[in-house]
């Protein structure tokens, strides 16, 4: 409790600087956590063996994040930028972006917003040797690495997958709609998901984040996960909130299909209502029953709105996050071969 209260208050002091501060200097140590910064550094770079692979726990497009126990025998996570000589990042996609925008744009979001379904920031570093951000760890891992293991999965039932969805659409509902400017992400995907031991979603890596401008262009290079990015953004590429609604929508689906929908995304809505339900729920786990089942068919029909190839028939994300947080009443125990069109119909989902 001493620990975490100190880096609360350390980190809301450095949050009216934070952005200054790393300006001004190419070895700031610590920025947020201030003290003994050098220290800290040094214990990050032995605690993870000066970044060894085997303390990776998973790699992005602009950096790699490892497990590191401090020598108070707390467990963080740091992200380690991909530097090159040039000062650039390249990602796996091949899409170049400056180092300093990425670890600007990451510590700008989470030092401006805190909520408990966002990722949490400890600290961050910069010198001529590294650059990295450290934040909570979550022992859960990524929605990714869980959902494609099948022991795992097999033990994320849907009332936490119900959850799951609700704290997502949460943290954007937070993002989009209380913070000022309001704040994109432009990556949700299963990756950038992860969860706690209890399954708690925290959305992360906010590299790529933009604040709204409400009386300048918003118009931006594409940024984001492809199979979860809106279609749009292949020939448009003006960021706004349905931009996220459209990729919370596939993560969505992603959640109650166990996998990713792939074709499903593009189909029509006449083919999608044609599906029986059994094709749309993960098989690994138990057939859902009573309220679940009717919170399970409220979220179906939530997602399908999100992935609407209109922005403007998509729904906002206070609207997601409302109809997530309504209670549904028991439903009759449907048949695994009925259709979703008939399913909707029934409950009266679709006018």
């Amino acid at each position: 409790m001493v620990t975490f209260g100190f880096w609360y208050i350390v980190l809301r002091r450095a949050k009216r600087n934070a952005e200054d501060q790393l300006v001004a200097t190419d070895e700031n140590l610590f920025t947020i956590w201030s003290y003994d910064g050098v220290i800290m550094y040094e214990n990050i770079i032995e605690a993870t063996e000066e970044f060894d692979s085997k303390y990776c726990i998973g790699s992005g497009a602009y950096g790699s994040v490892y497990k590191a126990r401090l020598s108070t025998n707390q467990i963080v996570a740091v992200k380690k930028f991909h530097i090159l000589p040039d000062g650039d990042i390249v990602g796996t996609t091949g899409i170049e972006i400056s180092w300093q925008k990425a670890f600007r744009s990451e510590i700008r979001a989470l030092t401006e917003i805190r909520h408990r379904n966002i990722v949490k920031l400890y600290g961050f570093c910069s010198s001529s040797r590294h650059s990295f951000l450290v934040y909570e760890y979550l022992e859960g891992g990524s929605l990714e690495n869980l959902l494609s293991d099948h022991e795992t999965a097999a033990r994320f039932g849907w009332l936490e997958r119900r959850n799951v969805a609700r704290g997502v659409a949460d943290a954007l509902c937070y993002m989009h709609h209380d913070c000022s400017p309001p704040i994109i992400h432009r990556d949700v995907s299963s990756k950038n998901i992860l969860l706690d031991v209890e399954y708690e979603a925290r959305v992360s890596d906010f590299g790529t984040a933009r604040f709204m401008k409400p009386d300048s262009s918003n118009w931006t290079s594409f940024a984001g996960t492809f199979g979860y990015a809106a279609p749009e953004l292949a020939y448009n590429m003006e960021v706004n909130e349905k931009c996220d609604v459209y990729s919370f929508g596939v993560v969505t689906l992603e959640l109650i299909m166990g996998r990713h929908p792939g074709d499903l995304i593009s189909s029509s809505l006449s083919s999608v209502y044609h599906m029986q339900l059994k094709e749309i729920l993960d098989r690994r786990i138990p057939y859902p029953k009573d309220e679940i089942m009717a919170d399970l068919i409220s979220i179906l029909d939530i997602a399908f709105s999100c992935l609407s190839y209109r922005q403007k028939s998509r729904p906002s994300m206070k609207q997601v996050s409302q109809g997530l947080s309504t209670r549904r009443s028991s439903v009759p125990d449907y048949s695994l071969e009925i259709n979703l069109g008939e399913l909707f119909n029934l409950r009266g989902l679709i006018s």
